[in-house]
């Protein structure tokens, strides 16, 4: 699993992190996939790369709750949750367009069964009315 996490740079009491997604089972300060930001908390920066953390979440990557909470301050996961709700909105007018289409096909078919099944003029038997009978 991907997680987006902190890793731990910088001298003794002086820490700067970066934000970065990584294998779940790699090591706090290991080899990441992803670079996403930096964060110097002494001296209050923090940059993000938007565009590539709702990427990785697009994707499925898992934040950590400091992370998380990052995420929520700079209005970044509410971004990413509205993207979220667009694409599943897409997907059900997506869903519900193939529903119509599968249905019009379904009457089509049936209607051209029936056309099939139903005699036409010239099969018909004539049927002879009442009057016509008690003039013969």
């Amino acid at each position: 699993m991907v997680k987006i996490r902190l890793t731990r740079l910088g001298k003794h009491k002086a820490p700067f992190y970066r934000i970065v997604a990584t294998d779940s089972r790699t090591k706090r300060d290991g080899k990441y996939i992803a670079l996403l930001g930096t964060l110097e908390p002494n001296k209050g920066l923090l940059k993000i790369k938007k565009d590539l953390i709702i990427e990785f979440l697009n994707k499925g990557a898992q934040p950590t709750e400091t992370i998380l909470n990052i995420l929520k301050e700079q209005g970044i996961w509410a971004e990413y949750a509205k993207t979220k709700k667009a694409a599943k909105k897409h997907k059900r007018k997506l869903s519900a367009k193939k529903r119509t289409a599968k249905k019009a096909n379904k009457q089509v078919k049936l209607a051209q069964k029936v056309k099939k099944v139903q005699p036409t003029a010239a099969e018909k038997p004539a049927v002879e009315t009442k009057a016509e009978q008690t003039n013969s």
